[in-house]
């Protein structure tokens, strides 16, 4: 997993509440168990007519926010089932970092897991994200994530607070996996110990 340290970029603006994981990546999406090449199918039926057009309408599918790799959004995203295939097209599609008032508790954990960053803020400062957001490609923000912080596009800081243990795992790049292999001398001691003390097992 690829470290997190701080992105600038613009920012999309998603305000509709309640978008889900089924939203994010359709359920016809989900016989793959690799994390890339679901980037294409993120928000399919928002972003594809019935037949497979784009709808210009729909706020990636906009020249400006094409290359967003931080989203505003709206409240409680990422609800619904718990299918990790809603981070992993989010993260193919390039995001980097979420802005909400409130996810559901297995996409928000699932977010750290694949490299991406969701934080969380009182509503009044996600309004002035969104609005922020909305000002298009020439309004680049940046998420700081050592700093805690996100700048606007007009300069103005919000502080965010995150849980130390999943900074630290962002800072460093490290899944679930990588602590493991943190722990692979240790690991192998013990291994070691174990054959030497009880060889019939």
């Amino acid at each position: 997993m690829d470290k997190f340290e701080k992105v600038t970029g613009v920012a999309a603006p998603m305000p509709l509440v309640n978008i889900d994981t089924d939203m994010i990546i359709p359920k016809n999406f989900l016989k793959t168990i690799k994390r890339t090449g679901l980037g294409v199918h993120a928000f399919a039926e928002m972003r594809y007519d019935d037949a497979g057009n784009e709808n210009p309408d729909f706020v990636l599918n906009k020249d400006k926010y094409r290359a967003a790799q931080i989203l505003v959004v709206g409240d409680n995203f990422g609800c619904g089932s718990s299918r990790e295939h809603a981070p992993w097209a989010l993260a193919d599609y390039g995001i980097k970092a979420i802005v909400s008032t409130s996810y559901a508790d297995i996409f928000y954990n699932n977010c750290f897991k694949n490299g991406m960053l969701p934080i969380v803020l009182p509503r009044e400062q996600v309004d002035m994200l969104m609005s922020d957001a909305e000002k298009g490609s020439n309004a680049r923000m940046t998420v700081d994530l050592e700093a805690q912080e996100i700048t606007t596009s007009d300069g103005e800081v919000i502080t965010f607070q995150i849980d130390p243990f999943k900074k630290h795992c962002l800072l460093e790049g490290l899944d679930d996996i990588g602590l493991t292999l943190n722990k692979e001398a240790s690991i192998d001691a013990f291994e070691t110990q174990a054959s030497q003390s009880r060889p019939w097992v």
